[in-house]
């Protein structure tokens, strides 16, 4: 617990900007300057890098961080050059009259903080660099990258082994924000920790909200969501490459700025395109998992997942990367039977037994989490060992809006009866593939072979498909009546229960399998503000930003934007009270964003909000940034030219053209509906959206007969987002 009147909280706000520390950072920071080894498991945007940051500030001497991303490093010490802690870096990306230079500063001692590569750092020449430099902590960051177990191992890091032994006084730190109970004491043990103060906080992330929809036209599905987010940054997580470049070339073509990230571009093209992300001049990535290990962009609002992930820790991680501000933020993974194959299909090549073992039961566990119907955050909470109290999360769709249930009593019983009579006939299981074979009176090589089709149950579930029959399956494997084997075969087995269930065939509720999205225009939970007063604030930002060369969020956070928009403060006291203005970004920044404020009531009156208030916002700001082919479009329109001629002449779907349009129109451009709709017209499909709510247009479309094409309802559906009163 915090105490009252701590030594560490002028420091906290001089260099950091903050009046308070987060939960277990205090303790984790007096175990460091008392000398303790520690290890310390904090959730994604929990806080991690300032237990050992902060260290750094209040002793002399050198903060050694070992860190795995050139990219990372960047990020952390632009962020804490900005705030006036002097850092550095050494990586491969420098040119060797800057790495000299730098070396010169440390050899002097000018830093407090050095980030390095594990190869480097192991390197003999700058072991003997680090006795010489007044070390006084070593912090391994992603320490989950130690671990075979782990699900981002990485054998470099396995060299870490031998810092214990070359630097036996010097305590040290172990950061990670995703492990399991085994990882952990991986970690531990191999970073050879001294009776280490271990610290681990919650996994939960109360400001995310976890969906999942069935993957039905995953491109549609994606621009929909996107186009209900018109400023908001995103990451869209991929399984190959090859998808990752074809949805960023889409996406740019629909007029959503977005660049692909794998590892198959050049570094500097990922570099670039990752900048671009960063400053907010491309507002979604298209990625595989090669990206976002430690990148700090704290307003990334949602994060998709394109593709089913391989494991429940990637997932977390993957979506941990949102919402690191604080502020409300979406996670939404599109799931379908068909990337379970894939993902079967990777496993299988795979020559390791073991390894094929392990990730099969990681792929079981990510099923599992797609198609449950309990609440999904109890879910990942539990699986690494947390209990999550509350029944209802109030934020994930099973909570929001639980799913269907039905009678399952006949399925289950025809389901379970075939695993019975089929390991009874052969002598052993099957696995799901067979059972589902069976049920629908497949006629396969293997239902031939071990002659299946004398079965009793043989072409008893023609009723369902062969997918419905497995979503059956998995889930009476959740509700305990089968097992399944986790190795390659995943062999089905009836259950003490099961057989118990079979003799009572008492009546079972099953859930229905999760559906297609119905996409809502745009779901905001940030802080209550001035919304026109944010966007001059953000303005601003991005050209202080740019003057500088860094990422808008170092110079502030969307969180800080927000309170000055929300409080309107005057002079330079109030300035300090904002979120993360320390001494440093008070005397650079403090005047300049003052004088915007002042500016912006000369002309808007000033609005008042409660003190606690995360409510939505209203009108959203005039004039939202487009993209450059959205914006081609709009030019074009106010020249005079029709949207079929635009699309013709730009060979673009027209309905891609009215999507740019509506784009606009919710930026706040003038677009005139009159143009195509009577007022008629507008006021009867006004009149549906008021009845079925502004998400999805397929329900709208249906009920006004299919008379207003797709485009016209999206530039309707944009004017009523536009006019929404406030909450």
């Amino acid at each position: 617990m915090q105490k009252t009147g701590s030594p560490l909280l002028p420091l906290l706000k001089q260099y950091f900007g903050f009046t308070s520390f987060r939960p277990l950072q205090e303790e984790i920071i007096r175990d460091a300057l008392d000398g303790k080894d520690v290890f310390a498991l904090l959730p994604t945007g929990g806080g991690k890098s300032l237990c050992f940051q902060l260290p750094a500030m209040a002793r002399p001497g050198l903060t050694v961080v070992v860190s795995p991303l050139i990219a990372l490093m960047k990020d952390q010490v632009d962020g804490l050059q900005a705030g006036g802690v002097p850092a550095t870096f050494l990586n491969s990306s420098l040119g060797s009259a800057e790495a000299r230079s730098r070396l010169r500063g440390l050899h002097q001692g000018e830093y407090r903080l050095l980030y390095v590569a594990p190869e480097r750092l192991m390197l003999s020449g700058f072991l003997s660099d680090l006795q010489r430099w007044n070390l006084a902590l070593l912090a391994v960051d992603e320490a989950h990258c130690i671990s075979e177990w782990g699900h981002d191992f990485r054998p470099e890091y396995r060299q870490l082994a031998n810092l214990r032994e070359l630097f036996p006084a010097i305590p040290m730190m172990a950061l990670t924000a995703t492990a399991t109970d085994r990882v952990r004491k991986d970690i531990v043990s191999h970073l050879k920790l001294r009776q280490p103060g271990c610290y681990v906080a919650s996994f939960n992330r109360p400001n995310l909200t976890y969906r999942v929809f069935a993957k039905e036209e995953p491109y549609a599905q994606l621009l929909d969501l996107l186009q209900g987010r018109p400023r908001e940054s995103g990451i869209v997580y991929c399984q190959a490459r090859k998808t990752a470049e074809s949805l960023a070339t889409r996406l740019s073509e629909d007029g959503v700025r977005a660049k692909p990230y794998h590892a198959g571009l050049t570094p500097e093209e990922r570099t670039r395109h990752q900048e671009l992300f960063l400053r907010d001049e491309a507002r979604v990535m298209c990625a595989t998992i090669a990206f976002g290990m430690g990148i700090n962009k704290p307003n990334v609002r949602f994060v998709v997942h394109y593709d089913l992930p391989k494991n429940i820790e990637g997932y977390y991680q993957e979506t941990g990367r949102a919402g690191r501000d604080g502020l409300p933020s979406e996670c939404v993974l599109l799931f379908s039977a068909g990337d379970v194959v894939k993902q079967l299909k990777f496993i299988d090549e795979k020559p390791d037994p073991k390894e094929r073992q392990l990730a099969h039961a990681q792929l079981q566990q990510m099923v599992h989490y797609a198609e449950t119907a309990c609440c999904r955050r109890s879910e990942l909470l539990g699986y690494f060992g947390e209990q999550f109290e509350p029944e209802d999360c109030g934020a994930c769709d099973n909570c929001l809006s639980p799913r269907e249930t039905y009678d399952g009593t006949l399925a289950a019983q025809k389901f379970l009866s075939c695993v019975y009579r089929v390991r009874q006939q052969s002598g052993f299981d099957f696995g799901l593939n067979q059972i589902v074979e069976v049920l629908t009176g497949a006629s396969t090589e293997n239902v031939r072979k071990w002659r299946h089709e004398q079965l009793s149950t043989y072409g008893i579930g023609r009723e369902h498909t062969r997918p419905q029959w497995k979503t059956i399956g998995r889930e009476l494997v959740r509700l305990g009546f089968v097992s399944q084997a986790a190795d390659k075969f995943n062999v089905l087995a009836l259950t003490p229960a099961g057989l118990a269930w079979l003799k009572q065939r008492q009546p079972v509720t099953l859930t229905k399998p999760v559906s297609a999205p119905e996409p809502k225009t745009r779901r905001i939970g940030d802080i209550a503000c001035d919304e026109v007063l944010f966007e001059r604030l953000r303005q601003l930002r991005k050209r202080l930003a740019d003057e500088r060369g860094v990422p808008p969020y170092i110079v502030f956070s969307d969180v800080a934007l927000r309170q000055m928009a929300r409080d309107y403060p005057a002079n330079e006291r109030e300035f300090t009270r904002i979120s993360g203005v320390g001494e440093k970004k008070l005397r650079e920044f403090g005047s300049v964003f003052l004088s915007e404020i002042s500016e912006h009531l000369v002309s808007q009156p000033r609005q008042i909000f409660a003190d606690d208030s995360f409510a939505t916002p209203g009108r959203a700001p005039a004039r939202a940034r487009l993209g450059d082919t959205a914006r081609e479009t709009l030019r074009r329109f106010q020249a005079g030219e029709a949207p079929e001629a635009i699309a013709a002449q730009r060979s673009l779907s027209i309905g891609t053209i009215y999507g740019h349009l509506a784009d606009a129109l919710a930026g706040g451009e003038n677009i005139d509906l009159n143009q195509f709709l009577t007022p008629a017209d507008r006021a009867e499909i006004t009149a549906v959206f008021r009845k079925m709510g502004l998400g999805s247009l397929s329900p709208v479309f249906e009920a006004l007969g299919g008379r207003f094409d797709y485009g016209r309802l999206r530039l309707v559906r944009a004017a009523l987002t536009l006019d929404r009163p406030k909450t």
